[in-house]
């Protein structure tokens, strides 16, 4: 039946209207109050704190000239003549081989604990994702310093205790992480595959790991540069790498070495940063 004549006709495809911005205006009573009550208790804590923790403030603005006093005389000029020793620039190549070993196994690991360990698209919600997040809490609780400390005990000194601590980072770092990811997705290609009878893993295949697979690179280059990092200091510990010859030049008191040692590692951080960050800038390109 047409519509008459005078009939109203409303137009249902019109565009709602814009949502005006809210007005802006100052904190009035008692939000004002509020604002003012949060500062002062956070610097009442802030000055708690320091009579508690005995921190003597008046030290504080002389500290910087005794730092650069101490840099001056007893760690500069860095011994560069060490770093370039054969047996040091293995050390170098190791700390990179246990980097890399613990996180392309920590993260082979850390795939299906994140899947599991994901609330949106676990199997189990009544015993996977309980145990896999306690699995993933527990390796990201402890530090890779403790582990290293600990694995040391067990398994002695060398390589493969400092693989193994990072390896455990990796698996709670990265495990977090790419979980988080997970629940972040869309619903909707979830249901769309499920309702072609897809199973979890087909599910997880074709509906999850499209969605994610970005953030996960991101992600694995992230974990890396943060593995490599820890690694060059867990041989402080006995774990091998330059962490090694850091803890014996430290021992020893040879200052000028340690200089050149720390100078090497933060160098080779700056590297490893410029080269993740080239690495996730090419991806998120890819991605675009």
């Amino acid at each position: 039946m047409g519509a008459q004549e005078g009939d109203l006709i409303i137009n249902t495809t019109t565009n709602p209207q814009p949502k005006t911005l809210p007005e802006w205006r100052r904190f009035r009573f008692p939000q004002s109050l509020y604002k003012w009550g949060v500062l002062a208790a956070t610097l009442a804590f802030v000055a708690w704190s320091l009579e508690v923790l005995r921190i003597d403030v008046d030290r504080l603005p002389g500290l910087f000239q005794r730092i650069v006093d101490v840099l001056s005389r007893r760690y500069w000029p860095p011994e560069w003549s060490f770093i370039v020793k054969p047996e040091f620039l293995d050390a170098i190549v190791d700390t990179f081989q246990m980097s890399y070993v613990a996180t392309v196994v920590g993260l082979l690991v850390a795939i299906p604990l994140a899947w599991f360990a994901s609330f949106n698209m676990t199997p189990s919600r009544r015993f996977l994702y309980p145990v896999c997040r306690l699995i993933v809490m527990s390796c990201r609780s402890v530090h890779e310093m403790i582990w290293t400390i600990m694995l040391v005990a067990i398994v002695g000194f060398g390589m493969l205790p400092g693989t193994l601590a990072m390896t455990l980072f990796c698996i709670g770092f990265g495990g977090k992480l790419m979980a988080e990811a997970i629940e972040a997705i869309r619903t909707g290609p979830v249901e769309a595959i499920r309702a072609t009878g897809a199973g979890h893993l087909q599910t997880f295949v074709f509906a999850v790991m499209p969605q994610v697979r970005v953030a996960w690179a991101g992600i694995a280059i992230y974990t890396w540069d943060v593995v490599f990092r820890a690694s060059t200091i867990v041989g402080f510990f006995g774990a091998g790498g330059m962490g090694h010859y850091l803890r014996e030049s430290v021992q020893r008191l040879e200052t000028k070495q340690v200089a050149a040692i720390i100078f090497t590692i933060v160098g080779i951080v700056i590297v490893a940063e410029l080269f993740s960050a080239w690495v996730r800038a090419r991806i998120a390109r890819a991605a675009a």
